[in-house]
């Protein structure tokens, strides 16, 4: 089939204006004004829909196994593989039926056996690890021999992190492969040790795709690895799509200063881009222009209620403020403080905002779930507040029962289910472990963090301290541990939700979103000891310069 476009036919009318036909449009409500291209960028989207045919032409005519694993391989890890979904969806299934030329085939071919296993299970089809029992010597160990390759022992550790949980082989291969890697990073030149420093600390599972993609293309050794001309491709969509990410934040920015609250809420952290770059990473593809909007505006919200309660208001104030929502009436919030009721009042219109886009584009309301969720959150935060306000340490099921909703990761993520398209669901009351693992993960990397967000006046609680309450013999150390543990657990159980044949169940975006917001968490929460965020700065940095 013969297609062409700049990007996403979507993400072009995105580009091009904000009209009425365009299928990302803002809403009635919103005043954008129409973007036009200048010279440089026509001629980027003229050289990107020819780049885009070359491309497509190279997919087509890659037939072989192994040619086929590293093509898929490269599509994906410079994020152009959503141009080919279809393509890429066939040949992973045929990949699948003809696996055993690759598993059977060359004894050293470390590298294919260890790509084929993860592309497969990234793709929710059935592989066991018993596929690298070949490699393993008489005492059940990875042969030596292995050390010597290192582009096998770079697929073997990208391969390691997609353990379901217990699968010993699959550790094995982690600890095999990390530290035979690192003795590369010494004695190789400086841009082949960045490459493998690089994989060491930022796995491709475990890492922002996106994130990935640049530092490949910043990287001339890794650069070198890729067909050039999916490399170019890499290049223009990168430098299309930070354009309309630019576009999106610049619509956040407009709502927070027209909505008021930036005169009402003089205590709360406003953090645009922060409130954006989650969503911006959750939902990368091009069409979900409007989806990041409007979640940037629910992510601002839970932050400012987690200010109002953990900042600004009493005690007596927050319980009038949580029955107030409960009810959803805007009339009995007249007893509460001014900037109460103008953040009740603006939420209430973002929520009646997402629930029409659901009811527009899916079919029916979600309105009632809608509410609920804040509901549930904002009695969350009182049951904190009284914590804090009374100094009181939670026993350890009581506050993950807590702050695992606390933290915002399951609203938004029920949000982000509607908008995607999923139909009504009991989420709030049993969230799917595909929605609690990376809460969990976000919860418990927040609380091992040494510093608190340097912009946060407030006090918050910690998984540590309950866990030493409850464990007066554990050191600092040990507590600290436990968490890392179970950050390892939430991850081993969210890459069995995801990638096991049942998570069929959801669409692959709501999947990849719930991936994505786990990933995030460590660009987000890894304070250094000068209370800063440099691996959210290099994120930023990264994404935001020229290619």
């Amino acid at each position: 089939m013969q297609r062409s476009s700049c990007l996403h036919p979507k993400f072009v009318a995105s580009l091009h204006n904000s009209s009425s036909s365009n299928p990302l449009h803002f809403r009635k409500q919103q005043t954008t004004k129409p973007y036009h291209y200048n010279d440089h960028q026509k001629s980027l989207c003229l050289r990107h829909t020819d780049k885009l045919q070359d491309v497509r032409r190279i997919v087509d005519e890659t037939k072989g196994e192994k040619e086929t694993l590293f093509l898929i391989d490269s599509l994906q890890k410079l994020c152009v593989d959503y141009h080919f979904e279809e393509e890429i969806e066939a040949k992973m299934h045929s990949l699948y039926e003809k696996q055993s030329k690759i598993i059977d085939g060359e004894p050293n071919n470390i590298v294919e056996v260890s790509l084929l296993f993860r592309l497969l299970r990234q793709a929710q089809y059935p592989i066991s690890t018993d596929v690298f029992y070949r490699f393993l010597d008489r005492s059940g160990e990875f042969m030596a021999s292995l050390a010597n390759q290192m582009e096998g022992l770079i697929s073997l550790f990208e391969a390691s992190n997609l353990n379901f949980g217990g699968e010993l082989m699959l550790y094995r291969a982690n600890e095999f492969s990390r530290i035979h890697l690192k003795p590369y990073m010494t004695s190789l030149d400086s841009d082949l040790a960045v490459h493998i420093k690089q994989i060491l600390e930022n796995p491709y599972h475990l890492t922002l795709q996106r994130f990935k993609a640049r530092q490949i293309l910043d990287n001339n050794i890794s650069k070198s690895y890729y067909n050039f001309n999916i490399v170019e491709l890499g290049k223009m969509d990168f430098t299309m799509i930070q354009s309309l990410h630019q576009k999106e934040l610049k619509e956040v920015t407009r709502w927070w200063k027209e909505s008021g609250l930036d005169q009402e809420l003089v205590f709360a952290r406003v953090q645009p881009l922060k409130w954006f770059i989650w969503p911006m990473t959750c939902l990368p593809n091009p069409k979900f222009s409007e989806y990041r909007i409007v979640l940037s505006k629910v992510i601002a919200f839970v932050y400012l209620l987690d200010d109002i309660f953990d900042v600004e208001g009493s005690l007596d104030e927050l319980y009038l403020f949580t029955q107030a929502i409960e009810r959803w009436d805007h009339s009995s919030m007249n007893s509460l403080p001014d900037y109460m009721r103008a953040c009740f009042k603006v939420l209430q219109d973002t929520i009646n905002e997402i629930a029409q886009i659901v009811v527009e584009e899916h079919g029916w309301n979600p309105i009632e779930y809608l509410k609920k969720s804040w509901i549930q959150l904002s009695k969350a935060f009182l049951v904190e507040a009284k914590w804090l306000i009374e100094d009181e340490v939670p026993t350890v099921d009581d506050y993950m029962k807590t702050s695992t909703i606390s933290c915002g990761v399951p609203l938004v993520l029920v949000y982000t289910y509607f908008l995607l398209g999923h139909g009504a669901g009991n989420l709030l009351e049993n969230l799917p472990n595909l929605i609690s693992c990376p809460t969990r993960i976000l919860r418990l990397w927040d609380d091992l963090g040494s510093a608190k967000d340097e912009e946060q006046k407030g006090r918050d609680g910690s998984l540590l301290a309950s866990l030493r309450k409850e464990n007066p013999h554990w050191s600092s150390q040990v507590a600290r541990g436990k968490v890392m543990q179970m950050i390892e657990e939430a991850w081993e159980e969210l890459n069995k939700e995801s990638f096991s044949p049942s998570a069929s169940m959801f669409s692959r975006d709501f999947v990849i979103g719930c991936l994505n917001a786990a990933r995030m968490v460590r660009v987000m929460y890894n304070y250094s000891e000068e209370h800063k965020l440099p691996m959210l700065k290099e994120y930023i940095n990264l994404l935001s310069k020229q290619v």
